[in-house]
């Protein structure tokens, strides 16, 4: 994962768990929701990009393992 996607992503996570506290202190559960939904969408960028992370190290490997034969 490159570094500006994590922070990227963290950034959304953390406004998520402000926008849910905040709709919570307030009563607002659209704004609750919405939160919810940013560190839900957060996580799943963040699962995406380890994904790909694995899938590029198994690449690497793979391509390494080939250069020795």
């Amino acid at each position: 994962m490159g570094i500006d996607d994590n922070i990227r992503n963290k950034a959304q996570d953390a406004a998520g768990q402000a926008k849910e506290k905040v709709g919570e202190a307030t009563g607002n559960e659209d704004l609750r929701d919405e939160g919810q939904q940013d560190q839900g969408s957060a996580k799943a960028k963040q699962a995406v990009e380890g994904a790909k992370d694995k899938a590029n190290e198994a690449i690497n490997k793979i391509k390494g393992s080939l250069k020795r034969d």
